[in-house]
C-alpha cells in the first residue's frame, strides 16, 4: 500500500519538505519547551531535546517522504508509543501557538497538510 499519493518527487523536493517538517516540529516542542518547562527562547530541556533528536531521527528514515508531507498524513506510524503521545501533545498545545510566533510557517504547514488529506480523499474514492 503506498503512504500516501502516487506521485514521486525529485530529490531535491523531498529534502525540502523534510526540512521543513523539521523545522515545524522543532518550533512546536520549542514553544512548548518554553511553555511548559520554562527554558529560554531558542533553548531546550533535556528531555525536549531528546524528543526533538527522536522525530529528527524518524524523518531522516522516512521512506515514504517522496509520497507524503507530513507524519500525521501518513499510513504508517513509526514511532514508539510513549513518543508518539508526547509529540500528540507538544503539537495539541503548540499548534495554535504556532500563529503567534511562526505565522506564516504555520499557514504554511495548515495549506500543505490540508492539500494532501484532499488528494488522501480523492485516491481513495477512486480506489472504491
Amino acid at each position: 500500500m503506498a503512504a500516501v499519493g502516487n506521485a514521486r518527487r525529485p530529490a531535491d523536493a523531498v529534502e525540502a519538505r523534510r526540512a521543513r517538517e523539521q523545522e515545524v516540529v522543532s518550533q512546536m516542542i520549542g514553544i512548548w519547551c518554553h511553555a511548559r518547562h520554562g527554558t529560554a527562547r531558542g533553548e531546550l530541556c533535556d528531555e525536549c531535546a531528546e524528543l526533538e533528536a527522536y522525530a529528527r531521527a524518524r524523518s531522516e528514515r522516512c521512506p515514504f517522504m517522496e509520497t507524503k508531507t507530513f507524519c500525521s498524513n501518513c499510513h504508517v506510524h513509526c514511532y514508539r508509543a510513549e513518543m508518539r503521545e508526547r509529540i500528540r501533545e507538544v503539537m495539541r498545545f503548540s499548534g495554535p501557538r504556532m500563529l503567534l510566533h511562526r505565522p506564516v510557517m504555520a499557514c504554511r504547514h495548515v495549506v500543505e497538510s490540508r492539500r494532501e488529506k484532499r488528494v488522501i480523499e480523492r485516491e481513495m474514492r477512486d480506489d472504491r
